[in-house]
């Protein structure tokens, strides 16, 4: 049965918002939509976007698959194999590092367990900072510091995880049961033995399996990092771009993406175990 046109208005007029933006709401949307073409075709005009451009680096690009094709590992294969063996390695230390740093942190970062205010704050901005800085900048970092090799690429990963894993894991803690805990404070139990047999048990499926996907994540960044002299298969990636031979830049990137994919894989089947998947 249809309304009649003055329970329309009466509904209108109590939900107004229901029926349509308003002509403020309106003129806003427009406003913005205007905006952000300005801001779009200011950005092309800026980076010089042109259509001749886009051609000309299509045709480039073409010519450098051409020149991949057939993927070869050239004589020096076995450095290839060593790169891919030291940016696993990169990874798994650099994130194993991280979560072992983040673990005590995530505590001072979660409301349920960290009370002051002040303090948990004041950590949770020292993990935004920190979250704010790439890996590749950390790597520069380290390269400068420590010197060239898997070193500067293991603090980058490591010290680029340390906050996101952390925070992470203090909102991991803040879902926690709260049953579990009360339980055993209610039995007399100290605040260490709270967080020990109420709280870890609960989050540590959790931490693990944000760990194992950071690993299969920083597998990918580590081959990055070595561009910059941190180690890994990236040394050879830049050092065969640099002679221009593509089939063995072709042949590596194959190697890449079936490690990958096998970390990939593995770290899945792992994530699943843990948290009680089939």
């Amino acid at each position: 049965m249809s309304a009649s046109p003055a329970e329309v208005a009466a509904w209108r007029a109590r939900m107004p918002a229901a029926f349509g933006p308003s002509p403020t709401g309106r003129a806003l949307r427009i406003g913005a939509g205007v905006v952000f073409l300005a801001w779009l075709i200011f950005s092309l005009w800026h980076f010089n976007v042109t259509p001749q451009r886009l051609w000309n680096g299509l045709g480039g690009l073409l010519v450098i698959l051409k020149l991949m094709i057939p993927p070869s590992p050239g004589e020096m294969w076995m450095d290839i194999l060593k790169g891919l063996a030291e940016s696993v390695a990169m990874a798994f230390l650099g994130t194993f590092i991280a979560a072992l740093i983040a673990v005590p942190l995530s505590f001072l970062g979660a409301r349920n367990v960290m009370t002051n205010t002040l303090a948990r704050f004041s950590v949770r901005r020292v993990f935004d900072g920190f979250r704010g800085v790439d890996q590749l900048i950390w790597a520069l970092a380290y390269v400068r510091a420590v010197g060239l090799g898997p070193l500067a690429g293991v603090l980058a990963i490591a010290t680029a995880d340390i906050a996101v894993l952390a925070k992470l894991y203090a909102e991991a803690i803040e879902n926690a049961e709260k049953r579990q805990a009360e339980g055993i404070a209610a039995a007399g139990g100290s605040p260490s033995l709270i967080v020990r047999f109420g709280i870890i048990p609960q989050v540590l499926p959790v931490m693990v399996g944000h760990a194992l996907y950071f690993m299969e994540s920083n597998t990918r960044s580590a081959s990055i990092l070595g561009v910059v002299g941190a180690g890994g298969i990236g040394l050879q990636i830049a050092e065969r771009i640099r002679v221009r031979h593509w089939d063995e830049v072709a042949f590596i990137i194959i190697m890449l993406i079936v490690m990958v994919a096998a970390i990939d894989w593995i770290s899945g089947k792992l994530r699943r175990r843990l948290i009680g998947g089939r």
